[in-house]
Parts: C-alpha cells; structure tokens; sequence
C-alpha cells in the first residue's frame, strides 16, 4: 500500500523549471544557484564589452577622421583636451604631451641626431604604455568569461552527479524502482548540467569573439602608433636639417 501511494506522489511531481529548482536536494540547489549567477554576471559582461567595443570603434574611428584630413596635429591636440574618452585619442594625447615637452625645451629643434632619436623612442615608449594599459582595461572581463565557460559544465556534472547519488539513495530507502520514483530525482540532477551548459556556452562564443575583435582593435592602435611616431619623426628631421 505505501508503495503505491508513494508511486501516485511521485508520478504527479512538478517538472517544470521552478518545480525540479525547489524539489532538488540542497547542495544541487546550491550549485543551481551559483550558475545562475555565472550565467548573470557573464551576461552582464557581454553587454558590457558590446557597448565598449563599439563605442571605440566609433570614436576611433571619427579620431582618425579627423587625424588624416590635414589639419594642424597641434590644433587636433588642443581640441581633443587633456582627458579624451577613447583609446585611440588617449595613444594620441600621451605622445603629443611628450612632444609638447621637447617642444617647450627647444629639443624638437635641435640639431643634433641623437637627441632627436632619443624624443622619438621617449614617444614611442609613452604610446606603447598607454596601448597596453588601454587594452587591460577593455580586456577586464575576458578572464572570468573564460572561467565561467570552462568551470561551468564541471560545476553543473557535480551537481549531476550529487544529485543522481540522492536519489538512488532515496530509491534504495523506499525500495521502489518504480520509473515513475526514479524520473523526477533525475530529472532535477540533470538541470544542473543543464544549467552548467546555459551558462558556458555563451561564455565561450562571446570570450571568442571578443578575443577576436580587442586583438584586431590593438592592432589598429599600433598601426596609429606607428603611423604617428613615422609622421613626429619625419618632422623632426624636416626641422633639424
């Protein structure tokens, strides 16, 4: 008789995702819990990096817009200010501060060779450091997305797995091996693998393909880089003749 009554709970059990969520043991609601967070956190991280990635494009681009029309590259200095909001344009201020410097002391007209080498290698220095501390901060991010799509499936198999052994245990106290037993304890063990997938997948589609558009991204920062040090440099030899 308890068997069968057992069998009646158990067939009628809530299978929908908020019935397996409440009806899990413990410690699978526990790791439910924490790829669900996973899976927020590295949403929020891929709306982040859309917004930025393509408000430096933008801004990059109108920059060069605007370095490449023929203007004064002095006059574009003091219309972009000290604090610019995009990377392209902060490359740009570091290397003209380094400029306005030798500038002031007369070194960007000196005759001699070396000191003109040594205001080009200082502005290359300034612009490499920016690129790279510029690049971290539109990187921050990208190591978390790369864990979550890691971790994420080991952590949804152990709650599998932790759950699965629940419910054995649960089939081996009632002595019913009844599929209508046996289906719910799994099913809700299996969400959390599920759920493990939901979060990894998109961490790894978006960590590749924002890996793929910052690489590009500091790519055209270095060729501004290279392209403006050739220009300074140019200038230089132009006033030191």
């Amino acid at each position: 008789m308890n068997s069968v009554e057992l069998t009646v709970t158990h067939s009628s059990a809530d299978l929908s995702i908020m019935g397996l969520f409440w009806a899990a043991d413990p410690f699978v609601k526990l790791v439910m819990l924490l790829l669900i967070f996973a899976s927020i956190w590295c949403w929020a991280i891929v709306v982040e990096k859309i917004t930025i990635i393509r408000r430096e494009r933008r801004l990059a681009q109108a920059f060069e817009d605007a370095f490449w029309s023929g203007g004064s590259i002095d006059k574009l200095y003091d219309d972009t200010g000290a604090n610019p909001r995009d990377a392209m344009s902060i490359v740009f201020v570091a290397a003209m501060r380094e400029w306005r410097r030798a500038t002031s002391r007369g070194l960007a007209d000196a005759g001699r060779a070396d000191l003109r080498a040594s205001l080009v290698s200082r502005i290359d220095r300034s612009m490499n450091f920016t690129i790279t501390r510029e690049m971290e901060r539109m990187e921050r991010g990208m190591n978390l997305l790369a864990s979550i799509g890691s971790v994420s499936p080991f952590v949804g198999l152990l709650g599998t797995v932790w759950g699965i052994m629940s419910s054995f245990q649960s089939i081996a106290e009632s002595k019913n091996t009844s599929l209508a037993v046996v289906a719910p304890g799994i099913a809700e063990a299996l969400f959390a693998t599920a759920l493990g997938l939901a979060a990894a997948i998109p961490a790894v589609i978006a960590y590749n393909k924002f890996a793929g558009d910052l690489e590009r991204f500091g790519a055209r920062l270095e060729t501004f880089a290279q392209e403006f040090s050739t220009l300074l440099a140019r200038q230089l030899d132009e006033g030191g003749k």
